[in-house]
């Protein structure tokens, strides 16, 4: 019998997450979009969160609701003065202030690529967050640049899409 894997929306499964972390369980889940690229692909890669054990710390990625009711994985990037954070995605510019210690669920401790396993306290994963997160001016104007050549050579775009293939 071959058992078929199943989509499920976060908010479906939130509150059976929240109580397996509640009671010191770890969850695994592979999480959906581009905001958090190259670190973690869309619908590829398998993210292991657990309950945080007290306050966030610069670059920790955390899963939390936003005001609106979206459940989002961003990493801390700052702090604010009034103790709250500031998340943003790697593959994002757009900084999310005010986020409280009581919207945060979970923190992720690692994530599997390929089934190889990455924890969060590697040398490895640590030497990427710092790269990323350091070159985060560079990256934006890179980004603004190629935005404007494509859009000036839409023959380029082409030959671009093409290759992604």
């Amino acid at each position: 019998m071959c058992l078929k894997s199943k989509e499920t929306r976060l908010d479906e499964v939130m509150d059976i997450i929240v109580e397996k972390l509640e009671a010191g369980g770890t969850v695994t889940f592979t999480p959906h979009g581009v905001s958090m690229l190259p670190m973690l692909r869309d619908g590829k890669d398998v993210v292991m969160l657990k309950k945080p054990s007290g306050r966030l710390h610069l670059f920790d990625v955390a899963l939390y609701r936003r005001d609106n009711g979206q459940y989002v994985l961003h990493r801390v990037i700052d702090f604010c003065k009034d103790g709250s954070y500031v998340f943003c995605g790697d593959n994002q510019f757009v900084k999310e202030k005010g986020i409280k210690d009581e919207q945060i669920f979970a923190v992720v401790t690692g994530f599997h690529r390929k089934g190889k396993p990455y924890h969060v306290t590697s040398l490895r994963y640590r030497v990427y967050i710092n790269f990323w997160y350091y070159t985060r001016p560079v990256r934006r104007v890179f980004r603004a640049v190629k935005s404007r050549v494509l859009r000036r050579f839409p023959a380029l775009q082409k030959k671009n899409t093409d290759k992604a293939d």
